[in-house]
Order: structure tokens, then C-alpha cells, then sequence
């Protein structure tokens, strides 16, 4: 008997349950669980992100030490680099180049804490992005901030780096102050812009309303992410039924952030005093006919044309429902002469640049 060979254990088949043998709360449980592994996995990514573009400031802040202490140059990065590689054979991003873009990145935030919580917080690739196509500080604090809250891919930032969304972001015209509590206000006022820039929609520049809104419609996807993160698209052309009459807002969305609705009102030719009449109307009947109990009141957006500022001012200035008012454009706005055009790179270059990092 002690002679014999052992039996190798052949693998279990699974075991198979019946949906009526599980426990009542198996269901609640798997999709607990799976939460948070999800949850658990994406913590892992993200603090090893953290800690690599950390290692990467490290890196560059000695390089900087030394190139402004004693003067290295090119070559020696290149050394360096060489000699990296060759000691870490199975690290990624220790290129020449990505060595210059670490010691870009401690020169952009020479402040390792603001780098911890911020660059730290999104992709190496986005922070590339950054350091290339943003010069001033404020700038790219605020759209580091932006591409992690809003969770944007290199793509989404790019595009909206390049349709200026720092410059534009809480310009349009309102009457918040007076209309809403002082923290909904500064809310709400950072969720409008002008101009809205509709480039998505071609060359073509629509003369009604109605077409505006098709061809918004027909680029929904594109045209939300030009309002901005939060507002879930309800309808158009949503009925509202007032006395023996019966009117319909353009477009009607909510906003998750604000909790409430928002009236989007386009208008193809410049503002007229007359819309903001018509817009209040459009509010309180969705105050009164949609809004549930737990919202806050309904906010309108008015699109238009083209606008005198001060006209704007007077128009809103006793009126009681929140309104904002903003440009809408067909084409972006050229934010480099065509001089220093060709100084940036287009994504296509800096997405095969990176590729050899």
C-alpha cells in the first residue's frame, strides 16, 4: 500500500446551483461584491498612476537641480536616459524625451504638494498634453481639475483645450445673483458659457430655430459635451400646456449637479428684450407642471445670435426667474496667430510620439 503512486486530484467541475437553492439575498450580495472589486481595482490603477507621475516629478526636479546648478545639457539626459534603460529594462518611460517631459513637469508645478493632489490625479499622457499646449498656471490647474472630475479622455481634453473652454466658462450673462441662493448661484453661473461654439454642425449657418435645433439634436452627443458635465437631455420641443393655450420649449434638460431643469431657448438672430418674456413664461410652467417637490426652480438658457451686453443687463435685471444669456457660434474662434500654428502639436503627432515613450 505505501508503494502505490498517488492519484492526482483532477479539477472540480463547478458547482452548479439552482436558482432556488441561493439564499434570498445572493443577488444583493454578487452585485455588492462586484462593486467593489470594480472599485477596488480602480483604486489600485489609480494609486499606481499617482505614484508614477510622483516618481516622474522626483526624476525631473533632480534633473532641474542639476541642470541649473551645473549646467547639463541635452547629451546628458541622453546618457542618462541610456544608462536608466539599460539598469530598468522592463520600466517604460524613461526616453530622452519622456526625461524632458519630467523635468517640464517640475518646472510647470514646482510645488510637489499641488502635484500630489492634482497631476497626480490624472494619466501621464494627460499631463503631457498639458505641458505642451497650456503656458499659463491657472490655466492648467483648472483643466487638470476638470479632466479628472469629469473623467476626460486625452481626446475630450484636447478638444476642449482647443475650443478654449477656460476662457469661456462661467461668461454668460445672468441674473443669478438676484435669482438664486448665493452657493446655486456660483454653481450655476460656472455651468453656462459664452460663446457656445457649435463647430460640430459644418460650415453651414442655420437662419431658423427649427433648424438649429434639429442639427443640435441630430449631434446630441457632441452638443452635451459643449454644455458641460451634468445635463441629461429630457426632450424637444416639450409640450407645456398654460390656460387654453399651448406652448413647447425648444430643448429641456436637467441637470444632475444642480437638481433642476433647464430650458435651452435658440434663437437664430441677435437677443431681443422680448425673449426674456417669453422664457419666464416657459419657466414657471415647468416650475409648476414638472417640477417635482424635491427640485429647485427650473433655470433658462437663452442661445442667441449675437447680443448687446447692456441691453442683456436691463432685460434681466427685475426679472425673478434665473436666465442666462449666451452667444452660440458655428465656427471656433482662432486662438493662435498662423504664424505659431505649426508650433503645437496636432493630436495625431503627440499620440505617436507618446506611443515611443
Amino acid at each position: 500500500m505505501a508503494n502505490q503512486p498517488k492519484r492526482s486530484r483532477l479539477p472540480q467541475p463547478p458547482v452548479s446551483v439552482s436558482a432556488r437553492e441561493l439564499p434570498a439575498d445572493y443577488v444583493s450580495l454578487l452585485t455588492e461584491l462586484k462593486r467593489r472589486i470594480r472599485e477596488g481595482r480602480l483604486r489600485v490603477v489609480m494609486s499606481a498612476n499617482a505614484a508614477m507621475v510622483l516618481l516622474y516629478w522626483d526624476i525631473g526636479r533632480a534633473i532641474l537641480e542639476r541642470q541649473q546648478k551645473e549646467g547639463w545639457g541635452t547629451k546628458v539626459i541622453d546618457r542618462l536616459s541610456s544608462d536608466l534603460r539599460r539598469e530598468f529594462p522592463d520600466m517604460q518611460g524613461l526616453s530622452p524625451r519622456n526625461l524632458k517631459y519630467m523635468r517640464a513637469l517640475a518646472v510647470a508645478w514646482p510645488d510637489r504638494q499641488i502635484v500630489q493632489q492634482v497631476a497626480a490625479q490624472i494619466p501621464w499622457f494627460h499631463n503631457c498634453i498639458l505641458l505642451d499646449k497650456i503656458n499659463a498656471p491657472d490655466a492648467r490647474l483648472w483643466y487638470a481639475r476638470k479632466a479628472r472630475e469629469e473623467g476626460w479622455s486625452r481626446n475630450v481634453l484636447v478638444l476642449q483645450i482647443e475650443r478654449r473652454l477656460y476662457e469661456r466658462q462661467g461668461k454668460a450673462i445672468t441674473n443669478f445673483p438676484a435669482t438664486l441662493p448665493p452657493a446655486d448661484s456660483d454653481m450655476a453661473a460656472q455651468v453656462f458659457k459664452d460663446p457656445y461654439l457649435f463647430d460640430f454642425l459644418g460650415t453651414a449657418d442655420p437662419r431658423r430655430e427649427r433648424e438649429i435645433e434639429q442639427a443640435l439634436v441630430d449631434h446630441i452627443q457632441r452638443f452635451l459635451l459643449e454644455l458641460g458635465a451634468g445635463f441629461a437631455f429630457v426632450g424637444r420641443q416639450v409640450p407645456l400646456e398654460v390656460g387654453d393655450r399651448d406652448f413647447s420649449v425648444d430643448l429641456l434638460f436637467y441637470h444632475l449637479k444642480l437638481r433642476c431643469f433647464v430650458v435651452v431657448e435658440l434663437k437664430a438672430g441677435p437677443f431681443d428684450p422680448a425673449y426674456v418674456g417669453q422664457m419666464n413664461v416657459y419657466l414657471s410652467a415647468v416650475d409648476d407642471l414638472l417640477r417635482h417637490s424635491d427640485d429647485k426652480p427650473t433655470i433658462g438658457l437663452l442661445l442667441c445670435k449675437g447680443k448687446d451686453q447692456l441691453v442683456v443687463e436691463y432685460a434681466l435685471r427685475d426679472v425673478h426667474k434665473p436666465i442666462g444669456v449666451a452667444d452660440w457660434k458655428t465656427r471656433l474662434v482662432q486662438t493662435l496667430p498662423d504664424e505659431l500654428k505649426g508650433s503645437l502639436p496636432t493630436i495625431e503627432e503627440l499620440e505617436a510620439e507618446l506611443q515611443q515613450l
